[in-house]
């Protein structure tokens, strides 16, 4: 069964070679259960189109912007279907999901603002010499993993890795910002005698520019929660959840053409990329003939920016393996870290050679990719059991007839791996409601109805998370990125407005989840409204951890992102950003134990995201606790939904050991029950922190 740990070994190939053995066992199966969903795999695979396509659009136009149209989606969206198709077919991993990242835009624009500014480079010559820095960092990138350096993946702690995703989204939406603000002002690259760059005409577009970033930044934050509405069928609210974020881009596109009527061409301002099949719009591909012509002092100077982006690439790619693969998953075939980074060197190096950005394993595209498999696997197993419990009933079956029943159908769904015991999760023990409900008639043994076992709710009760692991989904979204390229005179019709509040929902949506996020919301609530954060699910290091220790860590975490933040800024220095996050390695280990205690810091740096369920609530009455403890019928998609983080794509953990340890009885013996009085809760020593006035000041 895969899992995230592996073992520490640095003897060269040995991850290798051990990465293709496993994978190649289960490489055939890897395409025939995928083929076997049918048109179900359709869902998944466009889910994570969207979730794909998008960003690297917007990624486009922002190196469009930056390189002065030296890179533009073109290449983005290139770059993202060839590496997402190679890896899909050829890769270890298929729930990996490889795409041009932030973090790589951000590296090519320190790389173009250098080039441009150096006599014997200039931009002329400037993907040639990025040409050189991905020969550089392929180099670092196969020798990595050569030597094992993927098993020190466990180390990457979750100070780290939300560090870097809060980085992110700083960065997201400092674009946004920056490019509304733009919206007022002239383009470099615009003749500013048009008249539509008149003051008072760019004025106009700025403020319409506001609508639709605003109206898209909103409109989709409401989407994504689509889930939770009152009004309308599951099934639509789930597609708004799933599909609304596009539709959204499509809607705000069609509002900008509203004003027509005597405004000026170029009012709002929309992507600008040349088509691929325009003259001259191909030359980059050609650039590996130009590499000789870059001075031989700079051939080895790319060696620099090469080391950076190496260190980047090792971090991110391995992070995002890392939680599209997570335990909680429970995946059945190996993983492949080495094998995987591997490729990624080799992908880097035809990157480089094309004259493209190279791409790379992306969050939280991966274990959002994942998840969308999970539910596909879900609703495909309680098809069946719900036709075999609804024949079993019809039978007159009883409820131990019913188990085995269903028992023997899951069996069947399960198609054990060649080189493994056949052997499958099983479903879970019928809930003891159940049991007591079919003795309350007098006899275990009688025929059993849907009264005393619901199929429509019960069924999703037994069901352990599973991810159908396949590759096809994977292949079958690259090649609708590529299709964007065809589509390309469609995608110029999208406002750069409407961009820019995709980049701010990106920031905001990556936010939830991310306990370093909530440890900087908790120290801005006020000492008396702290007590609240108990009222709902809250991390478990609330309980456990003085609220002077949090602040600590909270504020070491802030100042090292300010930080980080701050050498963005800085035009050479600014490359050594990735150096910065990997150093947080060797201080998570080595220095922090100096400063903080050892249980606080598993605590505040697990290595799962941990909740606690909500302590006490006082405002339930006995009408309340009725009402609570009935089971809404809800999809299976919404059932996921409510475990996994947006930040990161995280399984979330409810019932955690270490709440266990801090009550008075445990949590899966509780009954759910909602009490008043707050003596029969959880009884912490650190909660009467969060408890300092119940009293609303």
């Amino acid at each position: 069964m895969a899992t995230s740990k592996m073992e520490e070994t640095f003897v060269p190939f040995r991850g290798i070679k051990k990465d293709l053995k496993g994978r190649l066992l289960c490489y055939k199966q890897d395409w025939t259960s995928g083929i076997r969903a049918g048109i179900r795999i359709l869902a998944p695979t466009t889910y994570i189109f969207f979730a794909s396509a998008i960003p690297v659009i917007s990624f486009g136009e922002q190196l469009e912007r930056d390189t002065e149209g030296s890179l533009t989606a073109v290449q983005t969206l290139a770059s993202t279907a060839l590496c997402g198709i190679i890896h899909s077919i050829v890769g270890g991993q298929p729930l990996l999901i490889l795409g041009v990242a932030e973090p790589t835009v951000l590296m090519y624009t320190f790389m173009f603002k250098f080039a441009k500014d150096q006599k014997d480079l200039g931009q002329p010559l400037f993907l040639a010499w990025t040409g050189w820095v991905c020969v550089w960092t392929a180099l670092l990138l196969v020798l990595l993993s050569v030597l094992g350096a993927c098993s020190i993946i466990n180390r990457f702690t979750r100070v780290a890795g939300e560090l870097f995703g809060l980085l992110i989204a700083m960065l997201f939406m400092q674009q946004a910002i920056k490019g509304v603000v733009e919206e007022f002002g002239i383009p470099k690259i615009e003749d500013a005698n048009q008249l539509a760059l008149q003051p008072s005409w760019r004025f106009g577009n700025g403020m319409f520019a506001l609508v639709l970033s605003f109206g898209l930044l909103i409109t989709a934050l409401k989407s994504r929660k689509a889930r939770s509405w009152r009004y309308g069928a599951g099934w639509l609210r789930g597609f708004i959840a799933d599909y609304g974020v596009p539709v959204m881009v499509v809607v705000w596109t069609g509002v900008s053409y509203m004003p027509v009527n005597d405004v000026p061409k170029g009012i709002p301002r929309r992507l600008f990329s040349p088509n691929p099949w325009s003259p001259g719009a191909y030359t980059n591909w050609t650039v590996a003939k130009e590499m000789l012509n870059v001075p031989i002092v700079y051939i080895f100077g790319a060696f620099i920016p090469a080391t950076m982006i190496a260190v980047l690439y090792y971090f991110d790619h391995s992070v995002a393996s890392q939680l599209a693969q997570q335990k909680e998953f429970n995946l059945k075939k190996p993983s492949s870290y080495h094998y995987d980074l591997l490729l990624l060197g080799f992908l880097t190096l035809l990157c480089g050679l094309l004259g493209i950005p190279p791409a790379n394993g992306v969050i939280p595209q991966s274990p959002m990719h994942t998840k969308s498999l999970a539910t596909l696997k879900h609703q495909l197993l309680r098809r069946k059991l719900v036709d075999t419990a609804r024949q079993s009933i019809s039978k007159n079956s009883n409820l131990s007839e019913l188990y085995e029943n269903m028992q023997q159908a899951y069996d069947e769904m399960q198609t054990p791996l060649a080189y493994q015991i056949p052997s499958s999760l099983g479903l879970k023990e019928l809930k003891e409601s159940t049991i007591q409900q079919a003795s309350s008639t007098g006899c275990i043994n009688a025929p059993v109805d849907e009264t005393v076992f619901d199929i429509d709710k019960d069924i999703d009760d037994l069901l352990h998370v599973e991810v159908k692991e396949q590759r096809l989904s994977n292949v079958l979204q690259a090649l609708m990125v590529g299709g964007c390229l065809a589509a390309m005179p469609f995608i110029k019709k999208i406002p750069t407005s409407v961009l820019w509040g995709y980049f701010a929902f990106m920031a905001i949506e990556s936010l939830p989840g991310n306990q370093f996020w909530e440890r900087i919301l908790l120290l801005f609530t006020a000492p008396s409204r702290r007590y609240k954060v108990l009222e709902e699910h809250h991390a478990t290091f609330v309980e456990t951890v003085p609220f002077k220790t949090v602040a600590a860590f909270t504020l070491f975490q802030t100042v090292y992102l300010l930080a980080c933040f701050g050498i963005t800024w800085i035009p050479i220095a600014g490359v050594l950003f990735p150096l910065m996050i990997m150093l947080l390695v060797p201080a998570r280990q080595y220095l922090l134990p100096k400063f903080f205690k050892g249980a606080h810091l598993q605590d505040l740096d697990a290595a799962e995201y941990e909740e606690a369920s909500a302590t006490y609530n006082m405002t339930f009455g006995e009408d309340d606790v009725h009402s609570r403890t009935r089971t809404p019928q809800v999809d299976s998609a919404e059932v996921l939904d409510e475990i996994m983080t947006r930040s990161r794509g995280e399984v979330r953990h409810i019932n955690s050991l270490k709440v266990k340890g801090l009550t008075q009885t445990p949590i899966d013996d509780t009954k759910p029950a909602y009490s008043p009085r707050i003596s029969q809760q959880v009884d912490s020593p650190h909660l009467n922190e969060l408890r300092v006035d119940k009293i609303p000041k």
